[in-house]
């Protein structure tokens, strides 16, 4: 399906929603290896210092989180809601042992703007390089949420994605009708 340049605030709105359920597909890759897509269920789009902007979350302890720290650059996949059993799996294997994108045949299409590599069944994409990271800081958090999110203090690093580029599948309106 062809795939349209568009503003990253064009389906923001869709975005949100399939980021919360069913997730996204995050895609990384550290020089030449083999890319690597992990479900992420939290995110977030928005304007910081003055930049557009896709926050993700990924665990220390994730395959993910070796490939986007050191590479510094990531795509974000909105899939279709029909992609709902992939999302689940690539949100339970680890890429350290599985190639989920042939597991799923997954079509990876280039990036314009970064290395990791698009996902052509997906319906909408972002394009980032990282232009902060940090990790949360347990101590500031109230007590249910570390006795619910993080109960074997497996805590994420937060990624800020400059988002260099957005594209959307040239029908994905019409699809949701």
């Amino acid at each position: 399906m062809e795939k349209k340049e568009v503003s990253y605030t064009a389906y923001l709105k869709e975005s949100v929603s399939f980021i919360a359920d069913p997730g996204a597909l995050l895609v990384t890759r550290l020089g030449q290896e083999r890319p690597n897509v992990m479900t992420i269920g939290w995110g977030l789009i928005g304007v910081v210092w003055g930049l557009p902007i896709f926050t993700v979350l990924v665990r220390l302890s994730r395959f993910t989180y070796r490939l986007i720290d050191k590479s510094d650059e990531f795509t974000v996949n909105i899939p279709y809601p029909s992609m709902s059993k992939v999302v689940e799996y690539c949100g339970t294997v680890s890429g350290s042992d599985h190639d989920k994108f042939e597991e799923k045949s997954l079509t990876l299409l280039p990036s314009e703007t970064v290395s990791p590599p698009l996902i052509a069944e997906c319906a909408i994409h972002y394009e980032c390089k990282t232009v902060h990271k940090n990790n949360v800081a347990p101590a500031t958090f109230p007590d249910k949420i570390i006795e619910k999110y993080y109960p074997e203090d497996d805590f994420h690093r937060v990624f800020f994605g400059h988002i260099l580029r957005a594209s959307a599948d040239s029908v994905f309106k019409e699809s949701l009708v």
